[in-house]
């Protein structure tokens, strides 16, 4: 499965813009402030039905208009296919309304078609990856867990549950509403899908730790980068875990949740032992994440056959030669890739006849050259 290209009506800068992609590398050059990181989340959002920028969907829509919408059409072979996604104001221009359709047939959620591309974006923004709170790591990992084995998505989901049922349950008791007897069976089902959460986490950790090192070393990063999770819990079977509930249950009272078990864990990234989200320089931590994002690209390839669309929003910048010409190897070596740029010297071999190149202008996109 691949995208072919992209329609946007009214996105951001865009009134209305067509761009092909080919089946290998596209560059998309222009100045700054032209429009290549609204082009790249146009794509990303019309293939997710979410922007990894903003969660306030209203920015989206270029001023002065009522809708936006991004067309995506896809290529799996000689079969053709289509995810759309529309947002702005309904029949009374009060209410806001999302709209999203796969094959023309509407959809709650676009991540859970089947056709749709896997999609790894890099964009300055996403540092906070890094930077931020372990949950926005612990959403990352799991969202790479769903990529590698979709049926296991379904365990978060109901370890969420568990744990929104016992903290209502400890609400409850500690307003005196409800016996401590009654936490048993929600214990019981937490700590089962606990366990099945955390070991689905390690594997896929084991699977990305040796690609991510090796990668971060290639671009750049001095010393030992490793990838760690780190989980709050050490039971080895559910009783050692309902143990760990037990002696922890006067504090979660105290606190009125629940304070022990995944929804804690660490992913951390670290630096000769340090965590480099803390005392790493800001080009170490973006050698970090885009190492990150290669491994996880490397793995579902070799594990599910299937290689992430790739966005990359100004990841040369701090990149030299040496190591933009191994970033542009591994860009090529399969897949797709987008990839913008102030300057099409910044991209080794973006001349080339295999390499799709879009110029983008304020409002407006110029198909230079697309690859067969």
């Amino acid at each position: 499965m691949r995208v072919a290209s992209v329609e946007l009506r009214d996105f951001r800068t865009y009134t209305r813009a067509t761009a092909g992609f080919g089946e290998g590398l596209t560059v998309v050059h222009g100045p700054n402030g032209a429009g290549k990181s609204n082009l790249l989340e146009a794509l990303y959002y019309g293939c997710t039905g979410r922007s990894p920028r903003t969660r306030n969907e209203r920015e989206l829509v270029r001023f002065g208009a009522q809708a936006a919408r991004v067309s995506v059409r896809l290529l799996d072979g000689a079969a053709e296919h289509e995810l759309s996604v529309g947002f702005g104001a309904g029949a009374d221009s009060k209410q806001l309304i999302k709209r999203m359709t796969a094959d023309g047939a509407p959809v709650e959620r676009l991540l859970d078609v089947e056709i749709r591309p896997l999609l790894s974006v890099f964009l300055p923004d996403r540092l906070e990856l890094l930077k931020g709170t372990p949950a926005l790591r612990r959403a990352h990992l799991d969202q790479f867990v769903a990529g590698m084995w979709p049926a296991r998505a379904a365990t978060r989901n109901e370890y969420s549950r568990a744990l929104a049922q016992r903290n209502a349950l400890i609400a409850s008791i500690r307003a005196g509403r409800a016996s401590q007897a009654t936490l048993a069976a929600w214990d019981r089902e937490l700590a089962v899908k606990a366990l099945e959460l955390r070991s689905h986490r390690e594997t896929a950790v084991s699977l990305l730790a040796q690609p991510f090192s090796r990668r971060a070393e290639l671009l750049g990063c001095t010393g030992e980068v490793t990838l760690v999770y780190k989980p709050r819990s050490r039971a080895a079977d559910e009783e050692e875990f309902l143990a760990e509930l037990r002696e922890r249950l006067p504090g979660d009272l105290e606190r009125g949740f629940t304070g022990h078990g995944p929804h804690r864990d660490e992913l951390a990234i670290l630096r000769d032992g340090r965590e480099l989200r803390v005392y790493g320089s800001q080009g170490q931590q973006r050698i970090a994440l885009l190492a990150l994002l290669l491994a996880e690209r490397a793995v579902l390839a070799d594990e599910r056959g299937r290689v992430p669309l790739m966005l990359l929003d100004d990841v040369m910048s701090e990149l030299d030669g040496e190591r933009r010409e191994l970033l542009a190897q591994e860009l090529r070596s399969a897949g797709q890739s987008v990839i913008a740029t102030t300057d099409l010297a910044h991209v080794p071999g973006a001349g080339d006849a295999s390499v799709t190149r879009l110029r983008i202008s304020p409002g407006a996109i110029l198909q230079e050259a697309i690859a067969a």
